[in-house]
């Protein structure tokens, strides 16, 4: 898959947090982004609870578990 730079707007907080975030934290944020961008291109009509659904439905047929991202999520930073 080849990859593409896009820029989004964000409030000022989210900014902040993703500049200081390291590249194990941004790459994570990259696969939620992606999936999420991808539901919403793919169908424009649903809403964002359904999108968000799909998009834990997904993750869990990926293999992705409560506890798994439970454990990513507390991963400390590292700085």
């Amino acid at each position: 898959m080849t990859t593409e730079t896009i820029s989004i707007e964000v409030d000022s907080e989210t900014a902040l947090a993703y500049r200081e975030a390291d590249q194990q934290r941004r790459a994570k944020l990259a696969i939620l982004v992606r999936w999420g961008l991808a539901g919403v291109f793919d169908r424009d009509t649903r809403t964002l609870v359904e999108i968000m659904h799909d998009i834990g439905m997904q993750a869990q047929a990926n293999g992705l578990t409560p506890e798994i991202l439970q454990s990513i999520l507390d991963e400390p930073d590292d700085e």
